[in-house]
Parts: C-alpha cells; sequence; structure tokens
C-alpha cells in the first residue's frame, strides 16, 4: 500500500500509512523504507526524505541499497538542488551504477541546467556508452536550450556510434484486446478516426488555452495521444481510459492530457516508467510536480 501510494503520487497518504505500520508494531524494511522515500521524492518532501533516510540507517540499522540511494538523487534533483544531488551520488558509493546519473540527468534537463546535463552525460556515456537513454536526454537539453550545434554533434555522435533511440511506445486495452501504437502510427485499422477524433481534441483544447508551439511536429502525434484518442472512441463514457508508456511521458502530452480530460470530462490514466499519472477536470495527481 505504501508502494502504490507513492507511485501515484498520494505522498501524504504514504508517510500515513507508513507511521502507522511502524505504530501498530511492524518493523519497516527495506521496501517499506523505499516507497516512503519514493512518495518523498515524488510529493517534493525533501526534508522528509532526508530524515527518513538517516531514520533507515541509525534506527533501524537498514543499510541504503542502490535503490534506495537513487531515491535521494531523485529527491534532490526533482526540487532542483541539482549540485546537491550530485555531490550525494558522488559520496554515496553508488557512483558507478548509471541510475543515479541517469536519475539526475533528467532532472538537469527539467531544470534546464546545460552546464550539469554535460558533465553527468559524459559520466554516463563512460558507464553505458551503447545506451540511447543517455544521448537523447543530452540531446533534448541542449534542443531545449536552443543550442542547435551542440544538439546536432549529439545526433552525429549516435549515428557514429549507430545508437539508435527507443521509439515511444504505449498501449491501452479494448475490447478485451491490447492496442499498440508508436509515434505518427497508421497501421490501426482504425487509423482514420483516430487521427481525426485527435484532430478534433486538438482544436477543442486550443479554445481553452493549449498553445501549439510546435504545431505540425510529430509531437502532435506522439504514441500516448493516439492512444487515448482511440480508447475515446472505443471505451463507454463511464470508462476511464488507462494508457500504458515505455518511455517518461513528455511536457506537452502532459499538458494536452489534462486539458483532453476537462473538454472530455472524462478520466485518464497514464503510466509510464516513473509513476501513474492521474488526469481528471484538467488537472493531474502528480500536481505537475513529476
Amino acid at each position: 500500500m505504501i508502494c502504490s501510494t507513492a507511485h501515484h503520487g498520494c505522498a501524504e497518504e504514504a508517510l500515513s500509512l507508513f507511521e502507522a505500520m511502524v505504530g501498530s508494531g511492524i518493523a519497516p524494511n527495506d521496501v517499506a523504507f523505499l516507497g516512503v522515500l519514493t512518495a518523498c521524492s515524488h510529493g517534493g518532501l525533501v526534508e522528509e526524505g532526508l530524515r527518513y533516510f538517516e531514520s533507515m540507517k541509525q534506527d533501524h540499522g537498514i543499510q541504503p541499497t542502490e535503490k534506495h540511494c537513487a531515491c535521494i538523487a531523485d529527491l534532490y534533483g526533482r526540487a532542483g538542488r541539482l549540485s546537491d544531488a550530485e555531490a550525494f551520488i558522488t559520496s554515496s558509493g553508488f557512483g558507478h551504477a548509471p541510475v543515479m546519473w541517469r536519475t539526475l540527468l533528467s532532472s538537469c534537463r527539467i531544470h534546464k541546467n546545460e552546464e550539469i546535463g554535460k558533465r553527468v552525460a559524459e559520466r554516463l556515456i563512460e558507464l553505458e556508452p551503447q545506451a540511447s537513454s543517455s544521448y537523447v536526454l543530452l540531446y533534448n537539453i541542449y534542443n531545449d536550450a536552443r543550442m542547435e550545434a551542440a544538439a546536432m554533434e549529439i545526433r552525429e555522435l549516435m549515428s557514429n556510434r549507430r545508437i539508435k533511440k527507443e521509439p515511444g511506445l504505449s498501449w491501452i486495452e479494448v475490447g478485451n484486446r491490447v492496442n499498440s501504437f508508436l509515434v505518427g502510427d497508421r497501421c490501426h485499422p482504425q487509423s482514420e478516426r483516430i487521427y481525426t477524433k485527435l484532430d478534433e481534441l486538438l482544436r477543442e483544447i486550443k479554445k481553452i488555452g493549449y498553445v501549439d508551439e510546435r504545431e505540425g511536429d510529430e509531437v502532435n502525434h506522439h504514441s500516448e495521444k493516439l492512444a487515448v484518442s482511440f480508447g475515446l472512441i472505443g471505451l463507454a463514457r463511464s470508462a476511464p481510459v488507462r494508457v500504458m508508456k515505455n518511455l517518461r511521458v513528455c511536457g506537452d502530452c502532459h499538458t494536452v492530457m489534462k486539458l483532453i480530460s476537462k473538454v472530455e470530462k472524462r478520466e485518464i490514466v497514464l503510466r509510464d516508467p516513473i509513476r501513474f499519472h492521474r488526469f481528471r477536470d484538467g488537472s493531474c495527481s502528480c500536481r505537475d510536480y513529476w
């Protein structure tokens, strides 16, 4: 329960469950603390997370694992304390673990820090020279900063090393069948209806404030947008639209999902590798802290 509420972004509820468990005489184990640290990270509860981390070691004698330390790096990173995250990783004893640096690199993109992002990406590429995510994150950092020359260098490096970006893939179950979508996918038998619905949705959300800064770009046809559009035409109005995605949801899709939930008066649940996003009436359960 602690871990589930944490992944749904219900930080306070997760911590309340943890305290209730301890109060009833049940000793927490490493998994319980992992749930608590995840909850603090997703809820922006930095000081609380650090206190629980110290309590885990000092009060309960639990030695932190790579996963616990990755949560602390994420805790600092999401809060914009990138230098603290970098220092923590270096001193944690898990500086050899790619997941630690990948967590920080994601935060560098969120907070648009090219300097630390470049340093972290170089470290990641040393550890995992064939992992596409490190190159893609650094490319996106440069692209967001309008550093076109630096971004192109990363693309050329990927090409020279024959490294291909993992494609975004989304799944939705409709009528006891799992339907999958890639970006710009037109292979589905109902492709024409899906794109017609998506175009209609984009027009409607523009009326309530959506600004399409990259009109005509493939971002308009990201896999989760196609999956949600299919869900809206294929599911009963009383049913929530539940989509899973293999990559982290992008900022534009997150904004679009909030607005679609408002104009369609539908609940949309999007599960990416990081957490659940539950969209209702124009807002998300993550409170835009993700």
